[in-house]
């Protein structure tokens, strides 16, 4: 799940910043840093040269979030100092030069964080992204979905058995909540893009795709809710039935994608052979955001009697949302009244956070806070593979897991399992935090997804014959 954190986390941009420093005091090429933003170490690159009119410019990228290019504005740069703004995420970087690096203060949202810059860019290490020649056929395809028309573009990743006629299972593959790119690419990570690879010569097919709004998917990403990314991903199954090269067809979803898996297997069963929940939801989502950020503060360091107090105040917040529903335009008043009724006291800065759980629109957050994934669940027919790690700190295994073990149909081909020392995104970690991810070389462990092809494989059809 994108989820409330690693939105966060892109809210506050470390950039690794780019540019060379030479004994003329000249600023062109790139300088790189890492910005410790408290849920995660992010890296920054700025890069700068000399335009036509001979004054510097400078774009930023974040490596990490796949960001390049962007756009900032050089405020001003002299032998011993420099300045700039990056106007997108409503950030500042300011810094002297010493002794061929940069000591500067990179300043978001009320925050300041030191920032070193060093000469030269920066490589992630990724050892798992999948690099060509592929022995297997690859085809970039679209689709539509029917409700409005939208146009999602993806790839279609197939076993080499394909070409010689011979029927496989299918699957397409669902990103969790946010905008994502169809390699659910996160701190240059590639999880789908690695799971095709994987799949295809294994002998099961994938079929990824840009969520809407996204590279070269049309659609308005900002009206979209849970609902309706479900609508893409049934359009992306009803794309490989009409295909007609498949066998068994079926969805494998990552957070928000999991839980939409079992949205779709319980509203269109005919058209699902089975699912894959990766890190799942199976609680209401006020729940998911209250637990998000809980982990969150315990992993910043706050006194747990102020996390506490913080989640039970979030808590009452989200639930005067679902209930009003309008946005206000100022939710002061509200904030301190429901922190009056609960006799609690924060901070203002975190009173303020609050707020803007009140002032923001978004109809995704709207539909997600009360979508309640136990009204589905219990209506699905169909196998299923459930997993989570057991340091997720993003979609808690035991809280989710213990629910769709309860909920769910019997079905001896149904597997729900939890995987020790994993987290969100099935990586081999410490603690699970968000933190951790972009450090981490393993995109997703290997166990994981040899294990959901082999599943996938070993299913029958009802009459018992397997692919």
């Amino acid at each position: 799940m994108s989820s409330i954190l690693l939105k966060t986390a892109a809210a506050v941009v470390a950039t690794y910043v780019g540019f060379s420093y030479t004994q003329a005091q000249t600023i062109e090429g790139s300088w790189n840093g890492k910005l410790d933003a408290g849920i995660a170490e992010l890296s920054i690159v700025f890069n700068f040269s000399k335009g036509n009119d001979g004054k510097t410019q400078c774009t930023m990228d974040s490596p990490e979030q796949g960001a390049k290019g962007i756009s900032v504005n050089v405020e001003y740069v002299s032998a011993d100092s420099l300045a700039v703004a990056i106007p997108s995420i409503m950030a500042r970087y300011s810094g002297s030069v010493t002794d061929g690096r940069i000591d500067g203060t990179f300043a978001q949202s009320g925050m300041n964080f030191k920032l070193v810059l060093s000469p030269g860019t920066v490589e992630l290490k990724r050892p798992q992204t999948p690099k060509p020649p592929f022995p297997y056929p690859i085809e970039e395809v679209t689709f539509t979905n029917p409700e409005d028309g939208t146009v999602l573009s993806g790839t279609l990743t197939m076993p080499q058995m394909v070409l010689l006629g011979q029927r496989v299972p299918a699957v397409v593959m669902v990103t969790g909540s946010g905008q994502q790119n169809r390699d659910e690419e996160i701190f240059g990570h590639k999880p789908f893009y690695v799971i095709a690879d994987m799949f295809a010569r294994y002998g099961v097919a994938t079929l990824r795709y840009d969520d809407r709004g996204v590279d070269r998917s049309t659609g308005n990403a900002a009206e979209a809710t849970t609902m309706t990314n479900m609508h893409d991903a049934m359009a992306g199954i009803d794309f490989l039935h009409k295909d007609g090269r498949f066998g068994r067809i079926g969805m494998v979803g990552h957070s928000e994608g999991g839980t939409i898996a079992f949205m779709s297997a319980s509203e269109y069963p005919d058209k699902l052979d089975f699912i894959v929940s990766m890190a799942g939801a199976a609680v209401r989502g006020d729940s998911i955001i209250v637990s998000q950020n809980r982990a969150a503060l315990e992993y910043a360091g706050m006194p747990q009697a102020d996390i506490n107090s913080y989640c039970l105040l979030l808590d009452k917040v989200l639930e005067y949302r679902v209930e009003h529903g309008s946005i206000l335009t100022d939710g002061t008043s509200v904030i301190d009244s429901l922190a009056e009724s609960e006799n609690v006291s924060l901070p203002v800065p975190a009173l303020q956070n609050l707020s803007k759980v009140l002032t923001s629109p978004s109809p995704w957050m709207d539909q997600f806070l009360s979508l309640d994934p136990q009204k589905y669940i219990p209506n699905v027919k169909c196998p299923v593979l459930a997993i989570n790690g057991s340091l997720d700190k993003q979609v808690d295994a035991k809280t989710n897991l213990g629910a769709i073990r309860r909920l769910l149909p019997k079905n001896e081909e149904s597997v729900i399992k939890e995987y020790p020392s994993m987290n969100h995104l099935f990586q081999h970690c410490k603690s699970g935090d968000v933190a951790e991810y972009a450090a981490i070389e393993e995109t997703m462990s290997y166990e994981v997804r040899e294990e959901m092809a082999f599943w996938i494989l070993r299913l029958k059809y009802s009459d018992g014959k397997k692919y």
